[in-house]
């Protein structure tokens, strides 16, 4: 049995976090490729992966929903090739990020083996609303479930 993180009656449409939350979990625990996340202002942010031997046809970035998805497939060049020793893996990789709301891919470019992709956090803004109180029998009614209530 699970417990719920946003179980209580005060978290009014939180499911969409908790959902956002239990995707993070399972994502891959592979440490492959490793990662930097850096903060580069007050609303830029950029995600940069060693993706040393990999050609920028190998790679793919998408964003699906509220995932960042990078995905490296390189093919084999091994043919005809004699290696000693081979310590640079020729494998693939997915490596998803979830994003909060409102945050935009800026860019992502190829540097000296390191994948770059810029994000901006838009800021925040302030808002207050005021709900006005009406008294019952001025031509008001409440509405539950979509249909006036009498």
């Amino acid at each position: 049995m699970t417990t719920r993180m946003f179980a209580s009656p005060l978290f009014l449409g939180f499911d969409h976090l908790e959902q956002m939350l239990e995707r993070a979990s399972k994502a891959s625990s592979d440490g492959y490729p490793p990662y930097n996340i850096e903060q580069m202002s007050q609303t830029g942010l950029r995600i940069t992966l060693a993706v040393a031997g990999f050609t920028m046809d190998d790679l793919q970035i998408t964003q699906e929903d509220n995932q960042l998805v990078i995905r490296g497939r390189q093919t084999d060049d091994s043919q005809g090739r004699v290696f000693l020793h081979r310590g640079i893996a020729a494998r693939q990789f997915q490596r998803a990020f979830v994003l909060a709301e409102g945050i935009e891919v800026r860019g992502a470019w190829l540097d000296n083996g390191l994948l770059h992709v810029d994000l901006a956090r838009p800021q925040p803004e302030t808002r207050v609303k005021t709900i006005q109180i009406r008294k019952p029998g001025n031509g008001s009614s409440a509405v539950v479930d979509g249909r006036p209530e009498r």
